[in-house]
């Protein structure tokens, strides 16, 4: 039940409980106050007429006269408080709906610098740190709490901003001296002079400065995946599919890994550069943690209109409870955390999950019972 539902219910409940009340507090005064006024039947007659002979009456019949008139004048009274009893319920029941229906709107107006806050709340839930609430009004509570969300916000947002800025400002920085020092091995591998040791300790050099160059791409598209896309247009994942999978033939033809592709029409709206990145990564995931005679079954369909991608690839067994861990950064599995490695630098999936993420995808990941891991992305 909504807030402010309960609170109107409140609202309610008081107006009616208060009601009765000062309804019986009413009743039980005009009662009281009827019962003292009036004479009981049988009281002595000189307290009423000094005498009842100038009525022509003996003092038996002003006796009956005065019990019918006591009688007769008891009945009104019943009917009158029966009325005000009566009169009291319809007015506090008309009054009441009345107060239930200004308690609704008063509630409602109430509880809107809330909906504010929490329509701002999820915004930043997507990544939005950008939103504030700017609440109008008198400085009461919720004033106060507004501004005080505000401000974590800003802090938020700086801390945040100046994380990426930060990695992305590392990266292109350390770009340059590996490159430098890929030109330099190349060079020195070419040199007529160079021998054979000279030669290989160049190919290994260069091997590792790859790998660092693909560390560095990684974690600049992890600090840029993490904003909304700026100008989100429709993408056909199918294409994505059909391009990714004949750029990786050779590779996974190298692995021994066949490759199955499937792809109907999926549309989903999005940085285009981002969604081929969440593609090609889980591509790449599946051949290049696989064995050799494995599969890989990339899929991409529409259900309920929403598009729907899922890459499944045989390879060693993956238990359930790592499944989550595999989409930390610089996570492999099998225990190879931060291992060098020339195929991969542990970035991979959690890449998509960011780019999934910004996107307002549904990511799920389950092992397969055969081994490997099967992952969906519904945008």
């Amino acid at each position: 039940m909504r807030l402010r539902t309960r609170l109107t219910l409140w609202y309610g409940g008081a107006f009616f409980a208060a009601g009765a009340v000062l309804t019986a507090v009413v009743y039980l005064i005009v009662r009281s106050r009827i019962t003292a006024n009036m004479p009981e039947p049988g009281e002595s007659l000189e307290a009423l007429f000094a005498s009842g002979s100038h009525l022509g009456m003996t003092d038996t019949q002003v006796a009956y006269l005065i019990d019918t008139v006591i009688e007769r004048q008891q009945a009104a009274n019943d009917a009158t408080l029966q009325a005000v009893l009566l009169g009291s319920g319809i007015a506090l029941g008309v009054v009441g709906l009345l107060a239930v229906v200004f308690g609704f709107l008063m509630a409602g107006r109430v509880l809107r610098p809330i909906d504010a806050i929490t329509a701002t709340a999820q915004r930043v839930a997507d990544r939005s740190l950008h939103e504030r609430i700017n609440l109008d009004g008198p400085g009461d509570e919720l004033k106060r709490l507004a501004d005080t969300f505000d401000g974590m916000l800003a802090r938020l947002d700086r801390a945040f901003e100046g994380q990426r800025r930060f990695v992305a400002n590392a990266s292109h920085e350390l770009k340059t001296p590996l490159a430098i020092n890929r030109t330099l091995l190349e060079v020195a591998a070419a040199e007529p002079d160079a021998g054979h040791r000279v030669r290989d300790l160049a190919a290994n050099l260069l091997a590792v400065n790859e790998r660092h160059e693909r560390l560095i791409d990684g974690l600049l598209t992890l600090a840029g995946a993490d904003r909304d896309p700026a100008d989100p247009v429709p993408v056909d994942l199918a294409d994505i599919v059909a391009h990714l999978a004949a750029q990786f033939a050779a590779e996974a033809a190298e692995a021994q890994v066949a490759v199955d592709v499937s792809c109907e029409e999926a549309v989903a709206v999005g940085d285009a550069a981002l969604l081929e990145r969440l593609v090609a990564n889980l591509i790449a995931n599946g051949i290049r943690h696989n064995h050799p005679g494995g599969t890989l079954t990339v899929r991409t369909a529409a259900t309920g209109g929403r598009a729907r991608l899922t890459v499944a690839n045989t390879g060693p067994a993956v238990a359930a409870y790592e499944v989550d861990a595999l989409f930390q950064p610089f996570r492999r599995g099998e225990g190879r955390d931060r291992i060098e490695s020339v195929r991969g630098v542990g970035l991979g999936l959690s890449i998509v999950e960011s780019v999934a993420r910004v996107h307002g995808a549904a990511l799920t990941a389950v092992p397969n019972p055969d081994g490997g891991l099967r992952v969906t992305v519904a945008f």
